[in-house]
């Protein structure tokens, strides 16, 4: 099997995302990290990539730089993943879905319903794939949450409730702590804070389990810390067009929690219970049964799980497992369209660019629905309304 290559903008020295992304990528040794513009500092950029084992050559200063020199290249990239700013992502993903190269952006996709509209467009009409990522549905049991309800083990369902909460920007004083300073910051950011940066990660969550994507929304958005213009906490209700209803609480000021994304999921035959802190454990409760424990890595679960189990059970895998699977998915499609050939189903489990448009405009509805006193919203696409 032939080495993919990949390269990475952004996600630099003391980046919290560029090492998941760069362990993750290397896991099943399917790419090989060839290229990076990994600084606003091109030449901070250029020497932590050379640390990295990049070639000098392809250590570049920023991402135009970087499409320049690979567009040119017989060996040019199989796969960027781009971690940058909000702000910039469109312009850098429309850029390398041009000149041929696939891409794996950061949520969110883009800042706006227009840009990301053009996104999912411009990949369309190029074959490119373009992916978000939304690693968390990586998970092997967050897949198994998936095929139970496919498969009708839950019948109908009523009512998912799910939360991204964590209490890491509650220190007021803290506000000016780059990591997080941008994330409130409009001209970084764009419309939303901690609903575009979290929130959607719940919501893509409730679509991806449930098979339903959003059709209308109402929402509440609050500064908690007074001094940020965009919100550090926001509850949105959301009518899914599968017929479910969604509660989604998101927060960066809830000071003892720890990145908690937890998912509750009730349907006419039973309810599912999934937290990221406790990834290896789902909580199934038949109508009037008794709760089970479904253990990753035992026996019995669906296909979706087994691929994406890695280690035996008992051993904790985690996120960086989570998002490798996101890489392996876009591998075996990669490779697949390189040899003429259909990927497995279960390699097209990746959230797309169509998956990033909803989220762009669940976002903007938001926004809208909150500055409306939290009234209801179409939460649709223009393009996928009919």
């Amino acid at each position: 099997m032939t080495r993919l290559t990949w390269g990475m903008i952004g996600g630099g020295e003391g980046s919290q995302i560029g090492p998941v992304h760069r362990i993750a990528s290397a896991l099943d040794a399917r790419f090989d990290f060839r290229a990076g513009a990994l600084d606003a500092d091109p030449a901070k950029g250029r020497a932590f990539a050379t640390r990295l084992g990049l070639a000098p050559e392809r250590a570049y200063g920023d991402w135009k730089e970087m499409l320049a020199g690979e567009a040119g290249r017989k060996d040019k990239l199989d796969l960027v993943t781009v971690a940058t700013p909000n702000a910039t992502h469109y312009a850098i993903t429309k850029a390398f879905l041009e000149a041929g190269i696939n891409v794996l952006c950061e949520k969110p996709m883009t800042v706006t319903v227009a840009e990301a509209e053009d996104i999912a467009a411009t990949a369309r009409r190029t074959g490119a794939v373009c992916a978000v990522n939304y690693g968390y549905t990586g998970y092997p049991l967050v897949r198994h949450m998936r095929a139970m309800v496919a498969r009708g083990d839950l019948g109908k369902l009523r009512l998912i409730v799910v939360e991204f909460s964590h209490g890491f920007h509650a220190d007021a004083a803290d506000a000016d702590n780059p990591r997080m300073r941008w994330r409130y910051d409009p001209t970084q950011a764009g419309i939303s804070g901690q609903f575009a940066d979290c929130g959607i990660h719940a919501l893509h969550m409730a679509s991806f389990v449930s098979g339903q994507n959003a059709k209308t929304l109402s929402a509440d958005f609050i500064s908690a810390i007074a001094s940020r213009k965009l919100e550090d906490d926001a509850m949105v209700n959301v009518r899914m067009d599968g017929g479910a209803t969604v509660r989604l609480w998101t927060s960066s000021v809830a000071a003892g929690s720890f990145h908690g994304l937890n998912i509750r999921v009730f349907g006419e035959k039973g309810g599912l219970r999934w937290a990221q802190q406790w990834p290896d454990q789902l909580q199934w409760t038949p109508l009037n049964g008794r709760t089970e424990t479904i253990e990753r890595g035992m026996g019995g679960l669906s296909p979706d799980a087994e691929r994406a189990t890695r280690i035996a059970a008992g051993h904790s895998e985690g996120m960086l497992v989570a998002f490798a699977n996101i890489y392996a998915d876009l591998a075996e499609v990669i490779e697949a369209r390189r040899m003429g050939a259909a990927p497995s189903p279960l390699a097209l489990h990746f959230p797309t660019a169509v998956d990033g448009l909803r989220s762009i405009a669940a976002i903007s509805a938001s926004v809208e629905s909150a500055k409306a006193g939290g009234v209801w919203t179409e939460a649709r696409p223009p393009s996928l309304r009919a």
